[in-house]
């Protein structure tokens, strides 16, 4: 769940990617699934902010709306695009991939018209300042050099332009899932900072996520493995899937009023590339 299983392939900077059967997993469940609605749904909130932002002036007058560019760094299969791309008017979505089945996948699910290319978030293939937004889910904490990673969406970012990622956390929490998923590292918040801070983002913003379900992923993982786990990225009984919903609703309604969480599963992060308004942080 907070990743997707990997071999290595090729990368200089240690980038691992799905093997291809998980790929087939990711494209059955992804759609559906509580953990990728959840955070899909985290995603698109930080977007709105994005918008809501931009849509007036420094004293408060509204501003003409213009179309803005968004890439998905490590985008699957494409779910996250399928799902967010209708919900954001006037966000064209872009999506990069390691693997050319998840490519292949994604160009399938998304349609002919969102630009789907091969490539490691440690190299990207796109000019600098191309996007508005850059978002990547689950995919820096399968890469050696995630700092180069955190370079290339600065670089690739607009003046102005956010960056919202997301990793999972405490490398107390390793387990099957993670020898799996061929994880290189969980994160703390204070990495996830830091990270950030090294890449040149300003109005950092960060919480946890999956706090709810905390106690109940760190029994499965912890207290009742079975020799035959690999990852929790799967189809789950409907009413274990409504139990996770249920737990990650007060969640949502707490962020959307400005809280954060102490605890999790994850780490979400958001921040600004200087638009050069504003003072650099160092």
């Amino acid at each position: 769940m907070d990743n997707v299983a990997g071999r290595r392939r090729g990368d200089p900077n240690g980038q691992t990617c799905m093997n291809n059967e998980e790929y087939l997993k990711l494209a059955e469940v992804e759609d559906r699934m509580w953990y990728f609605r959840s955070l899909h749904a985290h995603v698109a909130r930080a977007l709105a902010r994005v918008d809501a932002k931009d849509a007036s002036g420094a004293a408060g007058s509204p501003q003409p709306q213009r179309e803005k560019r968004v890439l998905d760094a490590g985008c699957g299969t494409g779910g996250m695009i399928v799902r967010l791309a209708g919900q954001q008017p006037g966000w064209t979505w872009s999506g990069i991939d390691f693997m050319p089945i998840a490519c292949e996948l994604a160009r399938q699910r998304c349609g002919k018209g969102t630009d789907i290319r091969e490539a490691s978030v440690t190299a990207l293939p796109f000019a600098d300042a191309s996007f508005d937004a850059v978002v990547s889910a689950d995919v820096i904490c399968q890469v050696d050099a995630a700092d180069v990673a955190m370079q290339e969406f600065f670089r690739v970012l607009k003046p102005g332009g956010v960056v919202v990622i997301s990793v999972p956390a405490y490398m107390w929490m390793w387990s099957y899932h993670d020898d799996s998923c061929q994880t290189k590292h969980r994160y703390t918040r204070p990495e996830v900072e830091t990270l950030m801070r090294a890449a040149g983002l300003v109005d950092r913003w960060s919480t946890h996520l999956n706090a709810l379900p905390f106690p109940l992923l760190w029994a499965k993982r912890k207290l009742l493995r079975s020799a035959k786990d690999t990852s929790d990225m799967k189809d789950y009984p409907a009413v274990v899937d409504a139990m996770f919903r249920l737990l990650v609703a007060p969640e949502h309604a707490w962020l959307e009023v400005g809280g954060r969480w102490a605890w999790g599963s994850s780490v979400f992060a958001v921040g600004r590339k200087p638009d050069g308004k504003r003072r650099v942080e160092r």
